[in-house]
């Protein structure tokens, strides 16, 4: 099935170059473009695409504002792409629930794996800055508390286990092998997970699994 790409951008240029890299691959096809915000959730409710590649500063609405209206509203996953390693606007639009974020600089194979990746729910992170991100966590003011949050309760065991691998990073299949259950069973479980926690995508999942210090995947 051939996944369907809307590319948001305020600079022509970008969107024309995101365009050419992703042509490379057989399997995405862009089907529309978008220079703010406010066009980007328009668009994604006309078109309906799989992913929106979304720039974070944008005139009028900005990137975070259009990824909480498009994840609020299920119209399609979202990526960030930035020029920032680990801007605090990025780390908004992982709460805003954008699946991930890549750099602006990433390569045609990075960019339609981590396109593929989103539009199969797994959630994806650019190593160039997932030491930044770290680093925004420690940093964080909200991991201040020390008392456990209440969602914690709401979870099994194995939920509890599923979320310290979506902090991890890990897919679903990489779940099933830490866990010794099938794919299918890690999935379950990871869906149950969001819905328990209200959460809209992976990266906000791992985000709260993060301030509650469960980011170490069990053996």
């Amino acid at each position: 099935m051939t996944i369907s790409v809307l590319l948001a951008d305020d600079h022509s240029a970008i969107r024309s170059g995101l365009r050419l890299l992703l042509q490379n691959s057989d399997d995405i096809t862009v089907v529309g473009e978008a220079g703010d915000g406010a066009t980007a959730i328009s668009n994604a409710r006309a078109l309906r695409p799989d992913v929106v590649l979304m720039d974070i500063r944008m005139p009028g609405i900005d990137g975070v504002e259009a990824t909480r209206a498009i994840r609020a509203e299920g119209l399609a996953e979202v990526l960030v792409l930035t020029t920032f390693g680990h801007d605090d606007v990025v780390f908004a639009a992982l709460r805003a629930g954008a699946a991930g974020f890549l750099l602006k600089t990433a390569g045609a194979a990075q960019l339609i794996d981590a396109v593929c990746r989103v539009s199969a729910g797994e959630g994806v992170l650019a190593p160039e800055v997932t030491r930044g991100l770290l680093d925004a966590f420690a940093q964080s003011k909200i991991l201040e508390a020390a008392a456990p949050p209440a969602w914690l309760t709401s979870l099994t065991a194995r939920e509890i286990d599923v979320l310290r691998g979506i902090a991890g990073g890990q897919s679903n299949a990489e779940i099933a092998r830490t866990l010794g259950i099938s794919t299918a069973t890690a999935k379950t479980h990871v869906s149950r997970v969001l819905a328990k926690l209200e959460c809209t995508s992976r990266m906000q999942a791992a985000i709260l699994a993060r301030e509650a210090g469960l980011d170490t995947p069990t053996a």
